[in-house]
Protein backbone atom coordinates (compact mmCIF):
# COMPACT_ATOMS: atom_id res chain seq x y z
CA UNK A 1 0.00 0.00 0.00
CA UNK A 2 1.63 3.75 -0.85
CA UNK A 3 1.15 5.47 2.10
CA UNK A 4 0.81 9.53 2.32
CA UNK A 5 4.18 11.21 2.88
CA UNK A 6 1.25 13.09 6.10
CA UNK A 7 0.54 10.32 8.43
CA UNK A 8 -2.84 9.79 9.33
CA UNK A 9 -5.05 10.49 12.24
CA UNK A 10 -7.04 7.41 13.05
CA UNK A 11 -8.60 8.76 16.58
CA UNK A 12 -9.49 12.01 15.17
CA UNK A 13 -13.08 12.19 13.89
CA UNK A 14 -14.62 13.64 10.92
CA UNK A 15 -16.84 15.32 12.82
CA UNK A 16 -14.10 17.74 14.11
CA UNK A 17 -13.52 18.81 11.03
CA UNK A 18 -16.83 19.93 9.77
CA UNK A 19 -18.25 22.21 12.99
CA UNK A 20 -16.42 25.40 11.79
CA UNK A 21 -15.68 25.96 8.02
CA UNK A 22 -12.10 27.73 7.79
CA UNK A 23 -11.01 30.82 6.67
CA UNK A 24 -8.85 30.23 3.75
CA UNK A 25 -7.86 26.81 1.93
CA UNK A 26 -5.89 25.98 -1.28
CA UNK A 27 -9.27 24.20 -2.66
CA UNK A 28 -12.81 24.54 -2.61
CA UNK A 29 -14.79 21.48 -3.74
CA UNK A 30 -18.29 21.73 -4.62
CA UNK A 31 -20.29 19.20 -4.62
CA UNK A 32 -20.01 15.37 -2.33
CA UNK A 33 -21.10 12.83 -5.31
CA UNK A 34 -18.78 10.35 -6.24
CA UNK A 35 -16.19 12.88 -7.81
CA UNK A 36 -16.67 15.62 -5.53
CA UNK A 37 -15.51 13.16 -2.39
CA UNK A 38 -13.05 11.19 -4.80
CA UNK A 39 -11.28 14.63 -5.78
CA UNK A 40 -10.97 16.12 -2.53
CA UNK A 41 -9.22 12.83 -1.30
CA UNK A 42 -6.59 12.96 -4.20
CA UNK A 43 -5.83 16.27 -2.94
CA UNK A 44 -5.73 16.44 0.50
CA UNK A 45 -3.74 13.17 -0.12
CA UNK A 46 -1.37 15.60 -2.02
CA UNK A 47 -1.26 17.80 0.70
CA UNK A 48 -3.32 20.45 -0.37
CA UNK A 49 -5.68 22.28 2.14
CA UNK A 50 -9.12 21.09 1.01
CA UNK A 51 -12.46 21.76 1.96
CA UNK A 52 -15.48 20.02 0.49
CA UNK A 53 -19.18 21.50 1.04
CA UNK A 54 -22.17 19.22 -0.17
CA UNK A 55 -25.77 20.98 0.18
CA UNK A 56 -27.22 17.84 1.52
CA UNK A 57 -25.65 14.39 2.66
CA UNK A 58 -23.15 12.81 0.63
CA UNK A 59 -23.95 10.84 -2.28
CA UNK A 60 -27.85 11.93 -1.70
CA UNK A 61 -28.58 12.28 -4.86
CA UNK A 62 -27.19 10.75 -8.14
CA UNK A 63 -24.20 8.65 -6.41
CA UNK A 64 -26.48 6.95 -4.51
CA UNK A 65 -28.94 6.05 -7.05
CA UNK A 66 -26.91 4.07 -10.03
CA UNK A 67 -27.55 0.33 -10.67
CA UNK A 68 -24.30 -0.28 -8.35
CA UNK A 69 -21.72 -1.20 -10.72
CA UNK A 70 -18.13 -1.65 -11.55
CA UNK A 71 -18.11 -2.25 -15.29
CA UNK A 72 -16.69 -1.56 -18.26
CA UNK A 73 -19.35 -0.94 -19.86
CA UNK A 74 -20.44 -4.06 -22.40
CA UNK A 75 -23.21 -2.29 -24.30
CA UNK A 76 -20.95 1.15 -24.74
CA UNK A 77 -18.85 -0.70 -27.23
CA UNK A 78 -21.94 -1.05 -29.91
CA UNK A 79 -21.46 3.17 -29.68
CA UNK A 80 -17.52 2.61 -30.77
CA UNK A 81 -16.24 4.23 -27.09
CA UNK A 82 -13.29 1.93 -26.90
CA UNK A 83 -11.36 4.73 -25.26
CA UNK A 84 -13.53 5.01 -22.61
CA UNK A 85 -14.58 1.49 -22.12
CA UNK A 86 -10.90 0.59 -21.86
CA UNK A 87 -10.42 2.96 -19.22
CA UNK A 88 -13.29 1.86 -16.97
CA UNK A 89 -12.23 -1.82 -17.91
CA UNK A 90 -8.32 -0.82 -16.12
CA UNK A 91 -10.30 0.80 -12.82
CA UNK A 92 -12.58 -2.41 -12.56
CA UNK A 93 -9.35 -4.33 -10.28
CA UNK A 94 -7.83 -1.47 -8.95
CA UNK A 95 -10.56 -0.27 -7.79
CA UNK A 96 -11.78 -4.20 -6.28
CA UNK A 97 -8.11 -4.24 -4.39
CA UNK A 98 -8.65 -0.93 -2.82
CA UNK A 99 -11.94 -1.68 -1.39
CA UNK A 100 -12.54 -5.98 -1.07
CA UNK A 101 -15.20 -5.51 1.81
CA UNK A 102 -18.21 -3.23 -0.37
CA UNK A 103 -16.69 -3.89 -3.80
CA UNK A 104 -16.53 -7.36 -5.19
CA UNK A 105 -16.50 -9.51 -8.44
CA UNK A 106 -19.73 -10.44 -10.01
CA UNK A 107 -20.55 -12.88 -12.73
CA UNK A 108 -23.09 -11.75 -15.42
CA UNK A 109 -25.17 -13.96 -17.35
CA UNK A 110 -26.28 -12.96 -21.02
CA UNK A 111 -29.09 -15.16 -22.31
CA UNK A 112 -29.05 -15.52 -26.37
CA UNK A 113 -31.95 -14.09 -27.69
CA UNK A 114 -32.20 -15.11 -31.50
CA UNK A 115 -34.36 -11.92 -32.34
CA UNK A 116 -31.31 -9.43 -30.94
CA UNK A 117 -27.97 -9.43 -31.75
CA UNK A 118 -26.15 -12.26 -33.51
CA UNK A 119 -24.08 -14.52 -31.63
CA UNK A 120 -20.79 -13.46 -33.60
CA UNK A 121 -21.83 -9.66 -32.32
CA UNK A 122 -22.20 -10.79 -28.77
CA UNK A 123 -18.80 -13.05 -29.08
CA UNK A 124 -16.96 -10.26 -30.55
CA UNK A 125 -18.02 -8.06 -28.27
CA UNK A 126 -17.20 -9.94 -25.19
CA UNK A 127 -13.77 -11.07 -26.90
CA UNK A 128 -12.95 -7.23 -26.61
CA UNK A 129 -14.27 -6.81 -22.94
CA UNK A 130 -11.91 -9.37 -22.11
CA UNK A 131 -8.75 -8.00 -23.91
CA UNK A 132 -9.10 -4.06 -23.89
CA UNK A 133 -7.45 -4.33 -20.50
CA UNK A 134 -5.46 -6.55 -18.01
CA UNK A 135 -7.65 -9.09 -15.72
CA UNK A 136 -5.43 -10.54 -13.19
CA UNK A 137 -8.81 -11.19 -10.77
CA UNK A 138 -11.68 -11.68 -13.00
CA UNK A 139 -11.98 -14.35 -15.12
CA UNK A 140 -12.76 -14.01 -18.84
CA UNK A 141 -16.21 -14.80 -20.54
CA UNK A 142 -17.52 -18.22 -21.59
CA UNK A 143 -20.30 -19.73 -23.28
CA UNK A 144 -22.80 -21.65 -21.34
CA UNK A 145 -25.90 -23.98 -21.78
CA UNK A 146 -28.76 -22.96 -19.95
CA UNK A 147 -30.10 -25.96 -19.69
CA UNK A 148 -27.79 -27.00 -17.42
CA UNK A 149 -26.17 -23.50 -15.77
CA UNK A 150 -27.67 -23.16 -12.64
CA UNK A 151 -28.74 -19.17 -14.02
CA UNK A 152 -30.99 -21.03 -16.42
CA UNK A 153 -33.67 -21.86 -13.67
CA UNK A 154 -35.05 -19.05 -13.25
CA UNK A 155 -35.43 -18.61 -17.11
CA UNK A 156 -38.14 -19.39 -19.77
CA UNK A 157 -37.66 -22.71 -21.07
CA UNK A 158 -36.77 -21.04 -24.59
CA UNK A 159 -33.60 -19.51 -23.27
CA UNK A 160 -31.09 -22.22 -24.18
CA UNK A 161 -27.82 -20.60 -24.54
CA UNK A 162 -26.00 -17.93 -22.39
CA UNK A 163 -23.02 -15.71 -22.26
CA UNK A 164 -21.48 -15.33 -18.67
CA UNK A 165 -18.74 -12.49 -18.29
CA UNK A 166 -17.50 -10.63 -15.63
CA UNK A 167 -17.77 -7.41 -13.86
CA UNK A 168 -17.84 -5.93 -10.16
CA UNK A 169 -20.26 -4.66 -7.88
CA UNK A 170 -20.26 -1.74 -5.75
CA UNK A 171 -21.85 -0.12 -2.41
CA UNK A 172 -22.30 3.23 -4.28
CA UNK A 173 -23.31 5.16 -1.04
CA UNK A 174 -20.84 3.70 0.87
CA UNK A 175 -17.99 4.20 -1.74
CA UNK A 176 -18.93 8.03 -1.45
CA UNK A 177 -18.24 7.77 2.49
CA UNK A 178 -15.01 6.22 2.29
CA UNK A 179 -13.49 8.74 0.10
CA UNK A 180 -15.11 11.22 2.32
CA UNK A 181 -13.72 9.80 5.47
CA UNK A 182 -10.06 9.46 3.61
CA UNK A 183 -10.30 12.89 2.53
CA UNK A 184 -10.87 14.27 6.17
CA UNK A 185 -8.00 12.19 7.46
CA UNK A 186 -5.50 13.82 4.84
CA UNK A 187 -6.93 16.91 6.07
CA UNK A 188 -9.62 17.77 4.73
CA UNK A 189 -12.62 19.85 6.27
CA UNK A 190 -16.01 18.22 5.07
CA UNK A 191 -18.82 20.14 5.12
CA UNK A 192 -22.03 18.23 4.48
CA UNK A 193 -25.37 20.17 4.80
CA UNK A 194 -23.54 23.69 3.80
CA UNK A 195 -24.47 24.74 0.54
CA UNK A 196 -22.13 27.65 -1.27
CA UNK A 197 -24.75 30.11 -2.41
CA UNK A 198 -22.09 32.61 -3.33
CA UNK A 199 -18.82 32.55 -5.43
CA UNK A 200 -17.15 35.97 -6.32
CA UNK A 201 -14.05 35.89 -8.26
CA UNK A 202 -11.12 37.62 -8.24
CA UNK A 203 -7.38 36.63 -7.42
CA UNK A 204 -8.75 34.06 -5.33
CA UNK A 205 -11.95 33.24 -4.58
CA UNK A 206 -14.52 34.69 -1.93
CA UNK A 207 -17.17 31.97 -1.29
CA UNK A 208 -20.33 32.34 0.73
CA UNK A 209 -21.36 29.13 2.60
CA UNK A 210 -24.54 28.87 4.42
CA UNK A 211 -25.93 25.67 6.55
CA UNK A 212 -29.38 24.40 6.71
CA UNK A 213 -29.92 26.01 9.63
CA UNK A 214 -28.70 29.83 8.18
CA UNK A 215 -25.32 29.85 9.84
CA UNK A 216 -22.88 31.74 7.29
CA UNK A 217 -19.31 31.54 6.67
CA UNK A 218 -17.22 33.54 4.34
CA UNK A 219 -14.39 31.66 2.77
CA UNK A 220 -11.36 32.51 0.59
CA UNK A 221 -9.78 29.64 -1.88
CA UNK A 222 -7.15 29.90 -4.06
CA UNK A 223 -9.28 27.19 -6.70
CA UNK A 224 -12.61 26.53 -6.96
CA UNK A 225 -13.55 22.41 -8.20
CA UNK A 226 -17.60 22.65 -9.70
CA UNK A 227 -18.20 18.96 -9.22
CA UNK A 228 -22.04 19.33 -8.44
CA UNK A 229 -23.16 16.87 -11.11
CA UNK A 230 -26.64 17.61 -12.56
CA UNK A 231 -26.54 21.08 -11.12
CA UNK A 232 -23.13 21.89 -12.72
CA UNK A 233 -24.21 23.97 -15.13
CA UNK A 234 -26.79 26.01 -12.71
CA UNK A 235 -24.04 26.26 -10.24
CA UNK A 236 -21.89 28.42 -12.30
CA UNK A 237 -24.76 30.43 -13.63
CA UNK A 238 -26.64 31.28 -10.37
CA UNK A 239 -24.05 31.35 -8.04
CA UNK A 240 -20.05 31.42 -9.47
CA UNK A 241 -20.99 33.71 -12.44
CA UNK A 242 -19.53 32.29 -14.60
CA UNK A 243 -20.85 31.30 -18.26
CA UNK A 244 -20.80 27.80 -19.10
CA UNK A 245 -19.27 26.59 -22.12
CA UNK A 246 -20.95 23.21 -21.96
CA UNK A 247 -24.00 21.93 -22.06
CA UNK A 248 -25.13 18.90 -19.93
CA UNK A 249 -27.74 16.41 -21.14
CA UNK A 250 -30.13 14.89 -17.90
CA UNK A 251 -31.05 11.48 -17.97
CA UNK A 252 -33.41 9.86 -15.47
CA UNK A 253 -32.24 6.25 -14.50
CA UNK A 254 -34.37 4.13 -12.40
CA UNK A 255 -34.60 0.88 -10.52
CA UNK A 256 -37.19 -1.22 -8.89
CA UNK A 257 -36.72 -3.88 -6.17
CA UNK A 258 -38.59 -7.14 -6.04
CA UNK A 259 -38.50 -9.97 -3.83
CA UNK A 260 -36.04 -12.55 -5.23
CA UNK A 261 -35.98 -14.01 -8.19
CA UNK A 262 -32.92 -16.37 -8.43
CA UNK A 263 -31.02 -18.13 -5.81
CA UNK A 264 -27.68 -18.18 -7.57
CA UNK A 265 -24.82 -15.52 -7.28
CA UNK A 266 -24.78 -14.34 -10.57
CA UNK A 267 -26.36 -11.50 -12.30
CA UNK A 268 -27.96 -11.15 -15.59
CA UNK A 269 -27.84 -8.86 -18.60
CA UNK A 270 -31.34 -8.48 -20.58
CA UNK A 271 -31.50 -7.42 -24.17
CA UNK A 272 -34.72 -5.31 -24.84
CA UNK A 273 -35.91 -5.07 -28.50
CA UNK A 274 -35.37 -1.38 -28.40
CA UNK A 275 -31.89 -2.45 -28.17
CA UNK A 276 -31.33 -1.11 -24.47
CA UNK A 277 -30.58 -3.66 -21.64
CA UNK A 278 -31.10 -3.78 -18.15
CA UNK A 279 -30.06 -5.84 -15.41
CA UNK A 280 -31.49 -8.55 -12.88
CA UNK A 281 -29.24 -8.47 -9.67
CA UNK A 282 -28.84 -10.19 -6.45
CA UNK A 283 -29.45 -7.35 -3.71
CA UNK A 284 -29.66 -7.61 -0.30
CA UNK A 285 -29.89 -11.02 0.44
CA UNK A 286 -33.35 -11.27 -0.18
CA UNK A 287 -34.13 -9.37 -3.42
CA UNK A 288 -33.55 -8.32 -7.06
CA UNK A 289 -32.35 -5.21 -8.22
CA UNK A 290 -33.82 -4.34 -12.27
CA UNK A 291 -32.89 -1.00 -13.85
CA UNK A 292 -32.25 0.92 -15.43
CA UNK A 293 -33.84 3.55 -17.91
CA UNK A 294 -32.95 6.21 -19.51
CA UNK A 295 -35.54 8.89 -19.89
CA UNK A 296 -34.73 12.73 -20.41
CA UNK A 297 -35.19 14.59 -17.64
CA UNK A 298 -36.99 18.34 -18.00
CA UNK A 299 -37.82 19.19 -14.13
CA UNK A 300 -36.70 20.68 -11.25
CA UNK A 301 -33.08 18.89 -10.00
CA UNK A 302 -33.59 16.81 -6.94
CA UNK A 303 -37.46 16.12 -7.70
CA UNK A 304 -36.72 13.18 -10.10
CA UNK A 305 -39.22 10.29 -9.45
CA UNK A 306 -39.65 6.61 -11.23
CA UNK A 307 -42.54 7.45 -12.77
CA UNK A 308 -45.56 4.52 -14.24
CA UNK A 309 -44.00 4.09 -17.14
CA UNK A 310 -40.99 3.63 -16.41
CA UNK A 311 -41.95 0.40 -13.97
CA UNK A 312 -44.00 -0.52 -16.03
CA UNK A 313 -41.37 -0.97 -18.95
CA UNK A 314 -38.82 -2.55 -16.15
CA UNK A 315 -41.23 -4.78 -15.43
CA UNK A 316 -41.74 -5.79 -18.77
CA UNK A 317 -38.50 -6.51 -19.93
CA UNK A 318 -38.06 -8.70 -16.73
CA UNK A 319 -40.80 -10.89 -17.46
CA UNK A 320 -39.49 -11.31 -21.43
CA UNK A 321 -36.64 -13.82 -19.58
CA UNK A 322 -38.01 -14.58 -16.16
CA UNK A 323 -40.25 -17.72 -16.01
CA UNK A 324 -41.79 -15.98 -12.84
CA UNK A 325 -43.52 -12.57 -14.56
CA UNK A 326 -42.96 -9.33 -12.77
CA UNK A 327 -45.02 -6.87 -11.89
CA UNK A 328 -45.61 -3.35 -10.45
CA UNK A 329 -47.42 -4.87 -7.68
CA UNK A 330 -44.43 -6.94 -6.56
CA UNK A 331 -42.11 -3.53 -6.49
CA UNK A 332 -40.66 -3.38 -2.74
CA UNK A 333 -38.98 -0.28 -3.34
CA UNK A 334 -37.51 2.34 -6.09
CA UNK A 335 -35.46 4.80 -7.08
CA UNK A 336 -33.97 7.12 -9.09
CA UNK A 337 -31.28 9.56 -10.45
CA UNK A 338 -30.53 12.31 -12.92
CA UNK A 339 -27.08 11.60 -14.34
CA UNK A 340 -25.54 14.69 -15.64
CA UNK A 341 -24.41 13.49 -19.18
CA UNK A 342 -22.27 15.49 -21.54
CA UNK A 343 -24.53 16.32 -24.78
CA UNK A 344 -23.20 14.49 -27.90
CA UNK A 345 -26.13 15.86 -29.86
CA UNK A 346 -27.04 11.75 -29.67
CA UNK A 347 -30.84 11.07 -30.58
CA UNK A 348 -31.36 8.79 -27.98
CA UNK A 349 -30.57 8.76 -24.42
CA UNK A 350 -29.09 5.84 -24.08
CA UNK A 351 -26.63 6.51 -26.59
CA UNK A 352 -24.99 9.45 -24.65
CA UNK A 353 -21.13 9.17 -23.64
CA UNK A 354 -20.57 8.42 -20.35
CA UNK A 355 -17.31 9.56 -20.72
CA UNK A 356 -16.25 13.09 -19.08
CA UNK A 357 -14.36 15.90 -19.13
CA UNK A 358 -12.63 18.17 -17.17
CA UNK A 359 -12.43 21.87 -17.96
CA UNK A 360 -10.13 24.01 -16.43
CA UNK A 361 -10.53 28.11 -16.81
CA UNK A 362 -7.71 30.07 -15.36
CA UNK A 363 -8.64 33.51 -16.36
CA UNK A 364 -8.45 34.49 -12.82
CA UNK A 365 -8.62 32.23 -10.05
CA UNK A 366 -8.43 28.93 -11.30
CA UNK A 367 -11.92 27.18 -11.92
CA UNK A 368 -12.31 23.15 -12.85
CA UNK A 369 -15.65 22.25 -13.74
CA UNK A 370 -16.38 18.45 -13.86
CA UNK A 371 -18.52 17.91 -16.66
CA UNK A 372 -20.14 13.99 -16.86
CA UNK A 373 -18.46 10.93 -15.52
CA UNK A 374 -19.17 7.68 -13.88
CA UNK A 375 -18.88 5.48 -10.60
CA UNK A 376 -16.14 3.18 -12.38
CA UNK A 377 -14.22 6.09 -13.45
CA UNK A 378 -14.29 8.48 -10.03
CA UNK A 379 -11.04 7.62 -9.21
CA UNK A 380 -9.17 8.24 -12.67
CA UNK A 381 -11.10 11.63 -12.79
CA UNK A 382 -10.24 12.75 -9.73
CA UNK A 383 -6.33 11.72 -10.34
CA UNK A 384 -6.47 13.59 -13.75
CA UNK A 385 -8.31 16.83 -12.08
CA UNK A 386 -5.44 16.94 -9.54
CA UNK A 387 -2.85 16.80 -11.65
CA UNK A 388 -4.65 19.73 -13.76
CA UNK A 389 -4.39 21.70 -10.70
CA UNK A 390 -1.00 20.98 -10.13
CA UNK A 391 0.49 24.26 -12.21
CA UNK A 392 -2.30 26.84 -10.81
CA UNK A 393 -1.73 25.61 -7.11
CA UNK A 394 1.96 26.03 -8.31
CA UNK A 395 3.21 22.62 -6.78
CA UNK A 396 2.57 22.93 -3.58
CA UNK A 397 1.58 19.99 -2.95
CA UNK A 398 4.24 17.41 -0.93
CA UNK A 399 3.55 14.56 -3.27
CA UNK A 400 1.55 13.46 -6.91
CA UNK A 401 -0.51 11.17 -7.67
CA UNK A 402 -0.82 8.39 -4.97
CA UNK A 403 -4.38 6.41 -5.37
CA UNK A 404 -3.65 3.96 -7.92
CA UNK A 405 -2.29 1.21 -5.21
CA UNK A 406 -3.98 2.84 -1.76
CA UNK A 407 -7.02 1.01 0.10
CA UNK A 408 -9.87 2.89 0.92
CA UNK A 409 -10.59 3.26 4.51
CA UNK A 410 -11.56 -0.22 6.06
CA UNK A 411 -9.95 -1.89 2.84
CA UNK A 412 -6.82 -2.68 4.18
CA UNK A 413 -7.46 -6.36 5.83
CA UNK A 414 -3.46 -7.59 6.25
CA UNK A 415 -3.75 -6.70 9.75
CA UNK A 416 -6.57 -9.31 10.29
CA UNK A 417 -5.36 -12.35 7.51
CA UNK A 418 -1.91 -11.10 6.11
CA UNK A 419 -0.90 -10.19 2.95
CA UNK A 420 -3.26 -9.55 -0.03
CA UNK A 421 -4.25 -12.29 -2.23
CA UNK A 422 -7.33 -11.27 -4.12
CA UNK A 423 -10.40 -9.61 -3.09
CA UNK A 424 -12.96 -11.83 -3.09
CA UNK A 425 -11.16 -14.29 -1.47
CA UNK A 426 -9.27 -12.03 1.27
CA UNK A 427 -12.65 -11.15 2.25
CA UNK A 428 -13.91 -14.16 2.78
CA UNK A 429 -10.93 -14.57 5.17
CA UNK A 430 -11.56 -12.01 6.77
CA UNK A 431 -15.34 -12.97 7.56
CA UNK A 432 -13.39 -15.83 8.90
CA UNK A 433 -11.16 -13.95 11.02
CA UNK A 434 -14.13 -11.90 12.43
CA UNK A 435 -16.26 -14.70 13.39
CA UNK A 436 -13.64 -15.79 15.30
CA UNK A 437 -12.66 -12.87 16.68
CA UNK A 438 -15.93 -11.55 18.06
CA UNK A 439 -17.59 -14.92 18.22
CA UNK A 440 -20.30 -12.69 20.30
CA UNK A 441 -21.81 -10.88 17.72
CA UNK A 442 -25.05 -11.98 16.21
CA UNK A 443 -24.07 -13.69 12.92
CA UNK A 444 -26.19 -11.67 10.36
CA UNK A 445 -24.91 -8.62 12.13
CA UNK A 446 -21.07 -9.49 11.91
CA UNK A 447 -21.12 -10.11 8.51
CA UNK A 448 -23.32 -6.87 7.52
CA UNK A 449 -20.66 -4.94 9.76
CA UNK A 450 -18.14 -6.58 7.66
CA UNK A 451 -19.23 -5.65 4.46
CA UNK A 452 -19.86 -2.19 5.69
CA UNK A 453 -16.69 -0.95 7.54
CA UNK A 454 -14.07 -4.24 6.68
CA UNK A 455 -11.29 -3.56 8.83
CA UNK A 456 -12.52 -0.55 10.48
CA UNK A 457 -14.98 -2.20 12.43
CA UNK A 458 -12.71 -2.21 15.78
CA UNK A 459 -13.11 1.24 15.66
CA UNK A 460 -17.19 0.95 16.13
CA UNK A 461 -16.58 -1.86 18.52
CA UNK A 462 -13.82 0.06 20.46
CA UNK A 463 -16.33 2.30 22.26
CA UNK A 464 -17.74 -0.50 24.77
CA UNK A 465 -21.15 -1.95 24.97
CA UNK A 466 -23.49 -2.24 21.69
CA UNK A 467 -26.12 -0.21 23.77
CA UNK A 468 -30.15 -0.95 22.93
CA UNK A 469 -30.98 -2.50 19.51
CA UNK A 470 -33.29 0.73 18.27
CA UNK A 471 -33.93 -1.53 15.45
CA UNK A 472 -33.75 -5.42 14.84
CA UNK A 473 -29.41 -5.71 14.23
CA UNK A 474 -29.34 -1.59 14.68
CA UNK A 475 -27.62 -0.64 18.14
CA UNK A 476 -27.24 2.48 19.73
CA UNK A 477 -23.18 1.78 19.18
CA UNK A 478 -23.48 1.81 15.54
CA UNK A 479 -25.89 5.00 15.30
CA UNK A 480 -23.23 7.10 17.31
CA UNK A 481 -20.25 5.49 15.15
CA UNK A 482 -22.51 6.91 12.02
CA UNK A 483 -23.00 10.43 13.53
CA UNK A 484 -19.51 10.49 15.07
CA UNK A 485 -17.15 9.54 12.22
CA UNK A 486 -19.31 9.15 8.85
CA UNK A 487 -21.28 12.99 8.76
CA UNK A 488 -25.04 10.94 9.51
CA UNK A 489 -27.36 13.50 11.00
CA UNK A 490 -30.83 11.68 10.04
CA UNK A 491 -32.78 8.38 9.65
CA UNK A 492 -32.88 8.52 5.79
CA UNK A 493 -29.19 8.74 6.14
CA UNK A 494 -29.05 5.36 8.18
CA UNK A 495 -30.80 3.61 6.54
CA UNK A 496 -31.02 4.54 3.05
CA UNK A 497 -27.27 5.38 2.67
CA UNK A 498 -24.54 4.18 5.15
CA UNK A 499 -26.74 1.06 4.95
CA UNK A 500 -29.75 -0.16 3.15
CA UNK A 501 -31.54 -1.49 6.74
CA UNK A 502 -34.93 0.98 5.47
CA UNK A 503 -35.47 -1.96 2.85
CA UNK A 504 -35.43 -5.07 5.53
CA UNK A 505 -37.51 -2.86 8.06
CA UNK A 506 -41.15 -2.07 8.51
CA UNK A 507 -42.57 1.17 8.80
CA UNK A 508 -43.06 1.11 12.49
CA UNK A 509 -39.18 -0.37 12.93
CA UNK A 510 -38.41 2.83 10.52
CA UNK A 511 -39.88 5.17 12.97
CA UNK A 512 -38.30 3.86 15.68
CA UNK A 513 -34.54 4.98 14.19
CA UNK A 514 -35.95 7.92 12.94
CA UNK A 515 -37.01 8.81 16.63
CA UNK A 516 -33.92 7.90 18.71
CA UNK A 517 -32.40 9.95 15.43
CA UNK A 518 -34.36 13.05 16.79
CA UNK A 519 -33.56 12.44 20.34
CA UNK A 520 -29.97 12.04 20.22
CA UNK A 521 -29.10 14.40 17.44
CA UNK A 522 -31.72 17.35 17.37
CA UNK A 523 -32.72 16.74 14.11
CA UNK A 524 -30.38 17.48 11.00
CA UNK A 525 -27.61 19.08 13.97
CA UNK A 526 -27.13 22.18 11.99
Amino acid sequence: MDQPDNPREPNRSPDAYERVPPQTCDVLVVGGGINGAGIARDLAGRGHSVVLCEKDDLAQHTSSSSTKLIHGGLRYLEHYEFALVRKALAEREVLLRSAPHIMWPLRFVMPHDPGMRPVWMIRAGLFLYDHLARREVLPGSTTVDLRQHPAGRALKPAYTKGFVYSDGWVDDARLVVLNAIDAAEHGATVLTRWRCVDAQRGASWRVQLESTAGARRELSARVLVNAAGPWAAQFLAEHAHVPRAKALRLVKGSHIVVPKLFDHDHAYIFQNPDKRIIFAIPYERDFTLIGTTDVEHHGALGEAHIDAAETAYLCEQASRYFAQAVAPRDVVWSYCGVRPLLDDESGDPSAVTRDYSLELDTAQAPLLTVWGGKITTFRKLAEEAADLLAAPLRASAQRGAWTHGAHLPGGDLSAWIGPAQRPDTDFTRFAQALALRHPQLPAPVRLRWARAYGARIERLLAGGPLGAEVAPGLFEAELQYLHDHEWARSADDVLWRRSKLGLHYSAAQRGAVADWCTAHWGGLMH
